[in-house]
């Protein structure tokens, strides 16, 4: 069956991290309202790669994604958004006419008007609708235009979640940290977050449709705030929601929390999760990133290892059936083996579930990437290989 006698098809693939995921199931159930159908890349006449750009690696498997799709897709329109997107539009658009970079505040609108017929709305130039009179400066702290719409039409979205046993929702977006070895708070912007009114209305449609378990997620999830409520008052309004939506014999739907940063992590979320009897999951993934205080510090990050050790530690006291997971970067610029030691020493005293260990990227555009003191690759590799050692060692440990 050739191109003119199929229903037009559409590919999305997807890059880096959780959030990415949540958004690109978001735009999945844009296409398939506006009439499109899913199909593999190889053909398709639209293909929406949803980019990530936390490390220099990972913009270079993201450009060759994008590569990919003009060649599995020869006659596709390439709609490209996301992190690495939004830090250099340019670079993007010169690889083929058939690109289109678009916002990620913009992308639901401009999916929505790209109609399998042909008929559309006018194309976005440098994030910017043709004829528009230039973008709007959103306020602080709050969503950028159409921001929220991405998730907001929970009766759609669950119709279309099928039998999945786990989904993702985003309340919370952007990063107004500035760690030295990342660019996601340039490429997301200020962090907003989405109303709790909102969210409520989406988790309740969600747990009607039978959904056991759904997951909070954000780039700076601790972040949380609307009017005064913090991350944990909304997952308390959220459980207090949900509670007697169940199937009689089925068990009430249960939250589950993303990654939080350990200086996000006050007295309200531990007791939460000490008296929420699992409907709040008892895992918690917390990024300690280096077990150096030095390193810590020269990452800009806002704890040492002492205060990181501490938080655990009254996590575990609250919650003792508590699985802790984190990442790590190892050979950041300047590392020696004493900082490689206190790193290992601090994953071992935390004695986490599981731990991502990732060897230290060199991103253009941060201050870690203008330093003279690189660790040789050589010697980040050998790290690396050593720290995941630890980790199934620890990881075994858990499950025995």
């Amino acid at each position: 069956m050739g191109r003119a006698e199929r229903a037009p098809r559409f590919a999305i693939v997807n890059l880096g991290c959780k959030v990415n995921r949540v958004e690109s199931d978001a735009f999945e159930r844009t296409l398939r309202a506006a009439g499109w159908t899913e199909g593999p890349e190889a053909g398709a006449d639209l293909v929406v790669v949803n980019t990530c750009t936390v490390t220099g690696e990972a913009e270079k498997k993201t450009r060759k994604a994008v590569r990919h799709a003009l060649r599995a897709a020869p006659h596709a329109r390439v709609v490209v958004t996301g992190c690495a997107a939004a830090i250099d539009p340019a670079a993007f658009e010169a690889l083929d006419a058939r690109v289109e970079v678009v916002p990620k505040a913009q992308v639901e609108a401009r999916l929505s008007a790209l109609r399998p017929d042909a008929s559309e709305a006018p194309r976005i130039v440098a994030g910017v609708p043709e004829g528009s009179g230039g973008p709007a400066t959103p306020a602080a702290g709050a969503a950028p235009a159409g921001a929220s719409r991405a998730a907001a039409e929970p009766s759609s979205a669950s119709r279309a979640l099928g039998q999945r046993v786990r989904v993702g929702i985003k309340v919370q977006d952007g990063c107004d940290n500035a760690c030295t070895y990342c660019i996601v708070h340039v490429a997301r912007g200020a962090a907003w977050s989405r109303p709790a009114e909102e969210v409520a209305a989406e988790v309740v449609a969600l747990a009607r449709a039978g959904i056991p378990e759904i997951v909070l997620t954000g780039i700076n999830l601790g972040s949380y705030a609307d009017e005064g409520l913090t991350l944990a008052g909304l997952c308390e309004r959220l459980l207090d929601a949900t509670a007697r939506l169940h199937a009689p014999g089925q068990p009430p739907c249960r939250l589950r929390i993303g990654s939080v940063e350990p200086q996000d992590v006050g007295d309200d979320l531990i007791e939460l999760l000490a008296r929420a009897e699992g409907r709040l999951c008892r895992h918690l993934h917390l990024p300690l990133q280096a077990g150096s205080s030095r390193v810590l510090a020269e990452m800009a990050r806002p704890y040492d290892a002492a205060g990181f050790l501490a938080i655990v530690g009254r996590l575990r006291a609250a919650v003792p059936q508590l699985a802790l997971s984190t990442d790590v970067i190892v050979g950041f610029p300047g590392e020696t083996d004493e900082d490689f030691a206190a790193t290992c020493a601090v994953v071992r005293e935390a004695g986490f579930s599981k731990v991502h260990v990732f060897p230290y990227s060199r991103r253009a555009g941060t201050p870690a990437a203008d330093r003279a003191d690189q660790v040789p690759p050589e010697v980040r590799a050998r790290r690396a290989a050593e720290l995941r050692m630890l980790a199934a060692e620890l990881r075994a440990a858990d499950r025995a």
